[in-house]
């Protein structure tokens, strides 16, 4: 319990602290206007108040994984608990806050934009590929993930098939209507309603003194699976993740001063961890130990344990709302992950998106992919997910090392952990099954010199960026601040 409480309470600790710090560092400019006023359209860039573009945030970003990851995650033990504070403090908050941030200094360019921008030409073209089928991938699992709940909880009365065509009917409108139409007026209340959910359950566990382990380094997992590089990819969205790049550009487009950026995009990742602090303890301490955890996962999966763990802790009435608290999270990334994809393919191939045919013309091709994907077994699924999301990862965290290097400012606050996720997710690659499937301990070696390879390309691209002095920012001198 002291290690449960005392994360929590660190995670508080570091907003304060460390995210005042990378604010202070990224240097914020007040008077410089943001592409909510610069590049208002009245569909995709439009100012928004700061609560409600944090609840956006925050919805955008969770997705299930600040709650299946940590489920997951729990196998492993108490270590899990510390790669969700210091993973979430040093690397996803960071991760997200300079994402947002830099894109906000860009008129709200998404990911491959900047990626192209500060990492090279080819790169655009790279990610861009890469972060459509990141999102394609995002969106059908969390059209599945949510549908399966949704099905067990009403005990299986409405057929799945129904649940998921009434979920893509949503997605569809939310993908192609005014943001401030479906997302930013329900938003809120979702978001309401999932933070209820998990100070719920976390308040009952300190209650009802659950038996929640305190640290220790033992791997607890029942198969004996390696902390490293497993963990760091089983736990993400409450750590780091690196599809959260790809939905702060939405919210870049609807903040209203740079100086909302720490609480909208340091802070509700900060929020993340937290929820992810709650799953991850309830999951340790409610099923006697990993065995036990393990045994309800093969039995019912991910979606049982969050039933039961709302159950236990909340009741059976209760306990059915927080289920519906985790039911919000995935629907409201998977719309906002079709919306996100059609806004990079519109940027890539220069297509506004003012008229409702631009945008159908753009969103129709990706839900029909979408659906056949649907086809497709889950796990399957998640195993291509985990590491994509966690290469996208690398790659925001190394444009905000570019970005901080030509700016002369200390670079390692991105460098360091996004050195960290290019080994992981490479030894994962060159271990697992859907790679190359090497002997672990193969992986690590072609893995650190892989990586110390790569760490050395981008010092000298970073040198050459530097001596050509690029542009770090739109000019939008010509503008007057409407704010």
């Amino acid at each position: 319990m002291i290690t449960f409480i005392v994360s929590i309470l660190l995670l508080i600790l570091g907003y304060f602290t460390y995210g005042k710090y990378i604010e202070k560092l990224f240097g914020v400019k007040e008077e410089r206007s943001t592409p909510a006023y610069v590049n208002q359209d009245g569909v995709d860039y439009l100012p928004m108040s700061t609560g409600k573009n944090s609840l956006i945030q925050l919805l955008n970003i969770a997705g299930v994984g600040p709650i299946f990851g940590p489920i997951m995650g729990a196998l492993y033990g108490p270590v899990a608990f510390l790669w969700i504070v210091f993973g979430c403090i040093f690397a996803g908050a960071v991760h997200d806050y300079l994402t947002g941030m830099i894109s906000i200094r860009n008129r709200g360019a998404h990911l491959p934009e900047l990626a192209g921008k500060f990492l090279g030409k080819v790169m655009k073209h790279v990610v861009n590929a890469f972060a459509i089928l990141l999102l394609i991938l995002v969106g059908t699992v969390f059209v599945t993930s949510p549908a399966s709940l949704l099905h067990n909880l009403m005990n299986g009365s409405i057929s799945l098939w129904m649940i998921t065509v009434a979920i893509f009917g949503y997605y569809i409108l939310a993908t192609l209507l005014p943001i401030d139409k479906i997302i930013g007026r329900f938003y809120p209340i979702f978001g309401a309603l999932l933070l209820i959910a998990s100070v719920g359950v976390g308040a009952m566990l300190i209650i009802q003194k659950a038996p929640i382990p305190e640290l220790t380094f033992t791997n607890m997992h029942p198969d004996n699976l390696p902390i490293f590089p497993l963990l760091f990819l089983t736990i993400t969205c409450g750590a780091l993740s690196g599809f959260h790049a790809t939905q702060t550009p939405i919210i870049s487009r609807t903040t209203q001063r740079e100086g909302q950026g720490r609480k909208i995009f340091y802070g509700m990742m900060i929020a993340e961890g937290i929820i992810a602090m709650v799953w991850a303890a309830a999951a340790m301490s409610l099923f006697h130990g990993s065995t036990g955890l393990n045994e309800l996962l093969a039995s019912g999966g991910t979606g049982l344990v969050v039933s039961e763990v709302a159950k236990v802790t909340l009741g059976a009435v209760v306990g059915t709302f927080a289920v519906l608290g985790v039911i919000v999270l995935p629907i409201t990334s998977g719309d906002t992950a079709f919306r996100s994809a059609r806004m990079i393919i519109a940027d890539y191939i220069k297509l506004p998106q003012l008229s409702m045919k631009s945008r159908l013309l753009i969103a129709v091709p990706l839900f029909v992919i979408s659906i056949a994907l649907t086809q497709i077994d889950f796990n399957i699924l998640w195993r291509y997910f985990s590491w994509a999301n966690q290469a996208t990862g690398v790659i925001a965290l190394f444009v905000g090392a570019m970005y901080l290097y030509i700016a002369r400012k200390n670079f390692w606050v991105a460098l360091i952990p996004g050195a960290m996720m290019l080994y992981t997710t490479t030894v994962y690659i060159l271990n697992a099954q859907i790679g190359f499937r090497l002997s672990m301990n193969a992986s690590y070696i072609v893995g650190a010199v892989i990586s110390a390879v790569l760490v050395v390309v981008f010092f000298k691209a970073a040198q050459r960026a530097r001596a050509a002095k690029l542009p770090l920012e739109v000019d939008v001198s010509d503008f007057n601040k409407a704010a």
